[in-house]
């Protein structure tokens, strides 16, 4: 089985963990700051769906809603979920750390660990899309972060 990983740039983000968890799971939010997931539905409980969505890979107008699943959730360091059955032939499983570097610093990133029988296929097809879409969720995440935090 092939397993491919995404990972997005590391930022560094001059706010808490603790205050970036809250705006990385402020997902009423998102449309205002998010590139990449335009909105999300979840209730964060271990288990529960987590439907993410995001826009066209294409980049034609519109969206889609990709449903994932809740696995971690261990504030402020580590939010993890993954597509479960959703997509056979394909199990994607998606981890976002926070590093605490100080009082009121840390830094952020994000990665997507795909396999199964399709995954060649998905890389070839998204991956630079996914690539793209995760380092501008952590740069538009530390821009929204700090300019929260320095406002409060």
């Amino acid at each position: 089985m092939t397993e491919h990983v995404v990972t997005s740039v590391e930022v560094e983000i001059a706010a808490p963990a603790a205050f970036v968890w809250d705006v990385l799971t402020d997902y009423a939010s998102y449309p205002q700051w998010n590139p990449y997931t335009v909105a999300v539905a979840t209730t964060l409980a271990i288990g529960d769906p987590i439907d993410l969505t995001l826009p066209n890979p294409d980049g034609s107008p519109g969206t889609f809603v990709n449903r994932e699943y809740i696995r971690v959730v261990d504030p402020p360091r580590h939010l993890r979920y993954d597509t479960g059955e959703e997509m056979p032939g394909i199990f994607a499983i998606r981890d976002q750390w926070i590093t605490e570097a100080g009082p009121d610093s840390c830094s952020y990133h994000t990665t997507d660990a795909i396999s199964g029988k399709y995954a060649d296929t998905v890389m070839t097809m998204t991956g630079d899309w996914v690539k793209a879409g995760f380092d501008a969720v952590a740069r538009a995440l530390k821009v929204r972060a700090e300019e929260l935090w320095a406002a409060r």
